[in-house]
């Protein structure tokens, strides 16, 4: 039976090399993003691991919940019409905002951070049902320790700080995998998280070298949390993918669901926030109001 994995934001950094792993695990690997160029460049480094079983590129805004809908359409359509069930979803996408932006009318970090991912996977569900084992993987980040726990708007009161709000949409994200996890036991779709810890990645070299990012009381203490992230985020994209990779593939985990795969590449426990089901009913709610599960 061919296996077959969908990695978003899959043509370069951690997603890239996640999509690398996999195809050297014997998957038929897809490959989302936005740049066909970087899609190209993607998938001949996919090929050159697994020529037997060729990679290919899927365009895609992820930040469109649009073209989120359409991408989940076309994933279906292909997989029911070839009959090859679709074995992996990897969530890999992530951004960071320095700035306060808005898409489609919602704040940035929530769409791209958690409704995206949200919005894909339930589309895919009857596809990643339909062809069981499966698992569907979602990439968290130790943020979730910085993040603001309350759900009951898009977004929290006070100031914006996008470290801040990318660690709240990481929660909003890892509580739902976790409720999903509950939601499809007995499926056979087991659903992982994978903290790839920390990476050299554009997003690393970029938006978290700017101190505006987290809130003054932090930004006091600046120089120190800034050696922190250079540390936490100086390792290859390469060991980053590991836990990612880990999720996907250990044969060790099949029968499992609703673990984290933590930095090291084996399980560790959530944060407690996670697992609390009143975060996880406020998370629904905004997810169900702001990403109705309808295909364009």
């Amino acid at each position: 039976m061919v296996k077959t994995a969908v990695v978003t934001a899959g043509t370069a950094g951690i997603g890239l090399e996640t999509a690398l792993g996999l195809a050297g695990a014997g998957f038929s690997v897809t490959v989302v993003g936005r740049d066909p160029d970087r899609g190209a460049r993607a998938v001949d480094r996919i090929n050159a691991v697994n020529p037997a079983r060729p990679g290919r590129f899927l365009p895609a805004d992820l930040g469109s919940l649009d073209q989120v809908r359409a991408l989940a359409g076309r994933i279906a359509a292909e997989h029911a019409a070839s009959g090859d069930p679709l074995t992996v979803l990897v969530n890999n996408v992530g951004a960071m905002f320095p700035r306060r932006q808005t898409l489609d009318g919602v704040e940035a970090s929530f769409v791209v951070n958690h409704l995206s991912p949200y919005l894909l996977t339930e589309l895919l569900l009857p596809t990643l049902t339909g062809g069981t084992p499966s698992r569907i993987v979602n990439v968290t980040s130790g943020a979730i320790g910085l993040a603001k726990k309350t759900f009951d708007a898009v977004e929290p009161p006070g100031g914006y700080y996008g470290f801040h709000w990318y660690g709240r949409a990481k929660l909003a994200n890892l509580a739902y995998t976790l409720d999903l996890a509950n939601r499809l036991g007995g499926t056979a779709v087991s659903v992982f998280a994978a903290d790839p810890g920390g990476a050299a990645t554009d997003m690393t070299r970029g938006t978290m070298t700017d101190p505006k990012i987290v809130s003054p009381a932090l930004r006091l203490l600046w120089p120190l949390v800034r050696r922190t992230f250079e540390r936490s985020t100086s390792g290859p994209a390469s060991a980053a993918a590991r836990p990612s990779i880990t999720a996907a593939t250990d044969e060790t985990l099949t029968g499992r669901t609703g673990l984290v795969i933590g930095a090291q590449a084996h399980p560790v426990t959530p944060p407690r926030a996670t697992t609390d089901p009143r975060i996880a009913q406020a998370v629904r709610r905004l997810s169900e109001r702001y990403a109705p599960l309808t295909l364009t």
